[in-house]
């Protein structure tokens, strides 16, 4: 029989590193561990250009129209809101709970110039559109070639 030297910091550091690999696991990026959901939320957003017109939509299901704010600073288009939950004092016994609710604010810095008083914002099943008409600097324009 062999005798081994113990070392015991060595084996508190192992299974310091241990510990800190399964934290890391649960409540590392990525991982939602037992954060709330509601400081997570916030709307998938699409944001399209075309010659003349940039146009962000939203998807904000289960909101209405007023909960929602949009506002513009620079080139920055902001979108604000609160989707909030229907509680209802009833003894449920939820086994599963996924939608979100929550605060949620979003900005985006447009891609080109718009013009901030010709904005148009609607609101249909769930889905926010946006357009913003480009400032005339901001469309393409051709540009021919001479031949020679």
């Amino acid at each position: 029989m062999e005798l081994m030297e113990w070392k015991p910091f060595r084996e508190v550091l192992r299974v310091r590193r241990e510990m800190d690999r399964l934290w890391e696991d649960y409540f590392g990026a990525g991982r939602r561990g037992l954060k709330s959901l509601e400081a997570e939320w916030a709307p998938a957003v699409d944001v399209s250009e075309s010659g003349d017109m940039i146009t962000v939509k939203a998807e904000v299901p289960g909101m209405e129209a007023k909960d929602i704010d949009i506002s513009l600073s620079g080139d920055i288009l902001t979108i604000k809101g609160e989707k909030k939950s229907a509680k209802e004092e009833k003894t449920e016994n939820y086994h599963l709970v996924e939608r979100s609710y929550g605060s949620f604010s979003r900005s985006l810095k447009l891609p080109a110039g718009v013009e901030a008083d010709k904005i148009e914002a609607s609101y249909k099943q769930g889905v926010l559109s946006i357009t913003c008409p480009k400032k005339e600097e901001a469309k393409p324009k051709p540009i021919a070639i001479k031949a020679e």
